[in-house]
């Protein structure tokens, strides 16, 4: 899979950005902050607190810290036992209790700050574990079905990496049999996914069903082996994975697939939406409120959804008019879609263009930051085993240890249907300014604890992404009307998520109900499309927090204009949205009314 890199800064992203070592931080007083006896054994308290839940929780999610670069669980899966899932949620709540008892008004402001954040991720966690949602543990878009997917963001340069991913591979069937277990409890408590998307998973476990066990995508690993390892290693290294990938991967998807076809999807739901889910309604509203970082009613996000299409149809109306196109909106649409102008003709192709992409958007990246992280990225491309199943592109955070760049996925499944002018903002979204350069900026800060520096909330996350695409307009990249209105047809996509994501879990819309509302409002290829409303089907609640995001920091940037004049600087505002890491929309807002405040003062 061939991987392009792009460095946001001439040199030095190799440097130990993250401290001495993958998970460093700035342990010393704050500027400012009281030095007494008392406030340094308080802030103490705190961090030690948080140093041992994260190492708890890297523990407990093996695979998490993996992706990180932690290598010390390298060797096991996560423990997704009702047993284990039961013993974290008991832990969250004794961890709730030991923060309690830390006196919050004895911290300075920022670390009331980290105070508020980390009871906050406890609580909701708490608060999500009475829905049993965990009982859905995948989907059409991953799940156990596509771990193998896992190597591809490891390291193998020793005999140990090797070692340590054929344990896993000889360990794999008790982590099938705990999922299947999770997966027969849900059909009993009816948490349960509709059988319209779970339909297209048995071609995805199809492919992990192999007759030889080198064809096996679990064996990837071996197929190149780093030149420090001595001949006689590889070939031992080579017929233990083999073994393994025979004796546990392959029987493990075999009885996978009978459960899946014989149990699991008879037992789905034939329509589609949460509210068949027991506590379903009240469920779907908890998810609008934990991916918007708001108090929000579905109701009124859906509100919102019709009000921000009815604006991007007038916006969309003017670039036609503006191209010089003859007939309605629609019929726009459908010349977007079939006119072969708009296409490459091959998957190489596509590529290339994403790679010259991502090089043209770099050197404009001045014209509206001050900081850049120092962490490349790469493009690469999507598996060609979820491919057909998965959306247009997705991005992959660095390592935390540096080891690995960011990277920015596309898929080239198909390229007839991903057309030219969506290309710049998708890639503005997905790489830079969008979650590159957000998430690099978030894990290069060392002075932040790291269940901040490596989590996130996705209203932040994916509505900084949305917003990035807007900043193409500042950098004078979309030079073009047609990839203008790709922009517009990505903002409009997201606007449709409003509507769409709230009319089928909270007002049982039909699934052709949701893609014809999509059809009618975005100009996206129908395979894109029925990807996406899926997608939404799959994951309640979670696509509403893009354009929820993306408004908050439209609305801030407008306010801050609005009150600072001439003395607005648009580097300066990116800097403070970003400057703390992701956080709720409501401390993104203090932190910019702060800001303006503070401007106003000093002028």
């Amino acid at each position: 899979m061939r991987s392009l890199l792009f460095s946001l800064v001439s040199s030095g992203f190799l440097l130990a950005i993250f401290g001495t070592s993958a998970f460093a931080q700035d342990r010393g007083p704050q500027r400012g902050s009281p030095a007494g006896v008392e406030e340094v054994a308080t802030r103490k308290a705190l961090h030690d607190l948080f140093d041992r839940e994260w190492e708890y929780q890297l523990e407990q999610r093996p695979t998490r810290a993996s992706q990180l670069g932690d290598r010390r669980w390298n060797d096991r899966w996560p423990d997704v036992s009702l047993e284990s899932i039961k013993k974290q949620h008991d832990r969250d709540r004794a961890t709730l209790e030991e923060l309690a008892k830390i006196d919050r008004n004895k911290l300075s402001p920022q670390d009331q700050l980290n105070y508020d954040l980390f009871k906050k991720n406890y609580e909701t966690g708490i608060e999500e574990y009475r829905f049993q949602w965990y009982l859905a543990p995948l989907n059409q878009r991953g799940g156990i079905q596509s771990e193998n997917e896992l190597a591809d963001s490891l390291r193998f340069q020793t005999v140990k990496d090797y070692e340590d991913w054929i344990a896993r591979l000889k360990s794999f069937p008790t982590y099938m049999d705990q999922t299947i277990a999770l997966m027969r409890e849900g059909i009993k408590a009816r948490v349960l996914l509709p059988r319209v998307i779970m339909n297209r998973v048995p071609a995805q476990i199809d492919k992990q069903i192999v007759a030889n066990p080198d064809q096996s995508l679990y064996y990837k690993p071996f197929k190149r082996f780093a030149s420090t390892i001595p001949v006689n290693e590889q070939e031992r290294l080579v017929r233990e994975a083999i073994n393994a990938i025979s004796a546990n991967i392959i029987p493990s998807y075999l009885k996978f697939k009978r459960f899946f076809v014989e149990e699991y999807l008879g037992a789905s739901f034939d329509e589609v939406g949460a509210w068949q889910i027991p506590q379903g309604e009240e469920m779907y509203a908890f998810f609008t409120r934990k991916y918007t970082t708001t108090k929000v009613t579905p109701r009124e996000v859906h509100e919102k959804g019709l009000s921000e299409v009815r604006r991007l149809r007038e916006e969309m109306q003017k670039v036609m008019t503006q191209v010089g196109f003859k007939g309605t909106l629609q019929e726009f649409f459908t010349f977007l879609r079939t006119d072969k102008r708009f296409y490459y003709a091959t998957p190489e192709e596509l590529l290339v263009a994403y790679e010259a992409i991502s090089k043209r958007i770099d050197p404009n990246l001045v014209k509206v930051f001050k900081t850049l992280p120092r962490m490349p990225y790469g493009v690469e491309v999507i598996p060609s085993a979820i491919a057909p199943d998965t959306t247009t592109a997705y991005y992959r955070q660095p390592a935390a240890d540096g080891s690995r760049a960011g990277t920015y996925f596309v898929n080239l499944y198909k390229p007839e249907t991903r057309p030219k002018w969506e290309m710049m903002a998708l890639s503005l979204h997905e790489a830079v300014p969008g979650h590159h350069l957000q998430i690099a900026l978030a894990q290069e800060q060392g002075n932040i604890p790291n269940f901040r520096r490596y989590g996130g909330y996705t209203a932040f996350v994916e509505g900084w992404g949305l917003y990035a695409e807007s900043l193409g307009v500042d950098m004078k990249l979309y030079d073009d009307p047609y990839s203008k209105f790709g922009q517009l047809t990505y903002e409009m996509w997201r606007a449709v998520r409003l509507v769409v994501d709230t009319g089928i879990h909270q007002m049982r819309w039909t699934r052709k109900q949701a893609i014809d509302y999509f059809m009618e409002n975005a100009a996206k290829q129908e395979l894109d499309i029925i990807n996406e409303v899926d997608r939404y089907i799959a994951w309640p609640g979670q696509a509403l927090a893009y354009k929820t995001g993306e408004l908050k920091i439209k609305e801030l940037r407008t306010r801050a204009s609005r009150e600072m004049g001439t003395n607005f600087d648009i580097r300066e505002f990116h800097d403070v949205v970003l400057g703390s890491g992701a956080v709720p929309l409501d401390v993104l807002e203090r932190n910019v009314v702060q800001w303006i405040a503070g401007k106003k003062t000093k002028s």
